[in-house]
């Protein structure tokens, strides 16, 4: 962030840490719904999220179906979730790309569920992938593959279920990111993927109001590290592809020695951020057992929360100067 920001910035931050602790001031307490009896599908147990998130809730009493793209390859997060032996903890083969295995799952939840016919109380759209590269270097195929996972089997994986949602006037929660309200260079495949996350539920919640089911998006900063959605290999692999799929003009104009340090600092990028998933798991329990769930959850540190308010809410040409190398007033 560029420094000497003056008056501006300052009565700008002081705002919104005003704003921030307003929203953190205690509310009245008010009891959360059971878990028991209550059942959940999340997608993408694999790791990262989805695969804590199915551990956490299968402790605090719901039922979990926890979808696995790697279950019939005997995936390790798929064999430890089967491993723990529960009545309560049904893991199924889902791959969100496929109309079939999606298909396949929905007819298994409603054969499981004990009443088909009181639905389906929450379903956790997890599954995602990320990827990087400006957009001269990525390549169409780049963005079609984050969109079909992160953004279409979103809403297919809804589209599914919605019907077991509506009957028991349930919840859907979306994960989002931070960047589906604000962008990064470089991250454009995945920025849009998740804006266009952040749009469907958005209609959806509004649709959804005359069921009386409630539509939620969480919003994480940085758990990068926590999650391993991205690693120094995946990287390395990536920045091949990129280079060798450049044209020879964006390959003479970006030049070498600059695509190089944009790698080195993606790299640096997989150790950061927060390793404690505890902010993410938290907001989405909420998100399911409150009687009056937010519309949306912003699991992240103070720092990432300043950012994303400066970067929506104040002008864009003021927002880029202060946080995007190159911009001018």
């Amino acid at each position: 962030m560029r420094s000497g920001a003056g008056l501006l910035l300052a009565l700008g931050v002081a705002g919104v840490l005003l704003l921030r602790f307003l929203v953190l001031l205690p509310r009245r307490a008010r009891r959360a719904l059971p878990a028991e009896g209550k059942a959940v599908l999340i997608t993408g147990c694999d790791k990262g999220f989805g695969h804590a998130l199915a551990k956490c809730l299968h402790a605090k009493g719901f039922t979990v179906f926890a979808g696995c793209l790697l279950m019939e390859e005997n995936g390790d997060g798929a064999r430890e979730l089967k491993n723990m032996k529960s009545d309560r903890m049904k893991v199924l083969q889902m791959d969100v790309c496929s109309d079939q295995e999606v298909a396949q799952a929905a007819d298994f939840v409603k054969r499981t569920l004990k009443d088909p016919e009181e639905g389906l109380w929450g379903l956790v759209n997890n599954a995602g992938i990320s990827t990087f590269g400006e957009v001269e270097f990525a390549s169409l195929d780049n963005y079609k593959t984050v969109a079909e996972v992160n953004l279409w089997g979103t809403v297919r994986v809804t589209k599914a279920f919605l019907p077991l949602i509506r009957r028991a006037k349930g919840r859907v929660v979306n994960i989002t990111s931070m960047l589906g309200r604000m962008v990064s260079p470089s991250r454009s495949c995945y920025c849009i993927s998740k804006f266009g996350v952040a749009a469907f539920s958005d209609c959806l919640r509004q649709e959804m109001y005359r069921w009386g089911v409630h539509v939620i998006l969480i919003e994480p900063s940085n758990f990068v590290a926590a999650t391993g959605i991205l690693t120094a290999a995946g990287i390395d692999r990536q920045a091949e592809a990129l280079w060798s799929g450049a044209t020879d003009t964006v390959r003479e104009d970006y030049g070498s020695e600059y695509f190089t340090r944009h790698v080195a600092m993606m790299k640096s990028f997989v150790n950061s951020g927060l390793k404690d998933m505890s902010l993410v798991l938290n907001d989405i329990t909420e998100a399911l057992t409150s009687p009056c769930p937010k519309n949306r959850y912003n699991p992240m540190e103070t720092y990432w929360w300043v950012r994303l308010q400066v970067m929506t809410h104040l002008p864009t040409a003021i927002a880029d100067w202060l946080y995007i190398p190159g911009a001018t007033l």
